[in-house]
């Protein structure tokens, strides 16, 4: 596990990307809270697991950061996510906001304009 928040972001971004998510899921805390606009809310780690390896509507793609700010225990991200959205290639910008509880992340929130993510 990371050390600090902004190093634990970054490495959710690689696990992610690598499609290792069962050790991505264990960056998070056990109540995690994920919320994206639009979209039903995910709750706890079960629910997180079941999301990234079965329902997550991105495959085969890569996030690019541009901005990682960090603020006390929240870690605020700006990048751009290349790659494939329910079959077809698509690369749009993303804001996540990433905030630490007990050294995981406790919540997370995701804006794009993306109706789905």
């Amino acid at each position: 596990m990371s050390s600090t928040p902004a190093a634990t972001v970054r490495e959710y971004y690689e696990l992610v990307d690598a499609g290792r998510y069962d050790t991505l899921v264990e960056l998070f805390a056990t109540d995690v809270r994920y919320e994206r606009p639009g979209q039903d809310v995910i709750e706890g780690q079960d629910s997180l697991r079941q999301f990234y390896f079965d329902e997550r509507p991105l495959d085969d793609g890569s996030h690019t950061l541009h901005d990682v700010v960090v603020n006390d225990e929240t870690v605020a991200v700006r990048g751009q996510f290349t790659g494939i959205q329910n079959g077809e290639s698509v690369s749009f910008e993303f804001a996540d906001f990433h905030e630490f509880a007990d050294g995981k992340i406790h919540r997370r929130y995701t804006f794009t304009d993306r109706d789905e993510v």
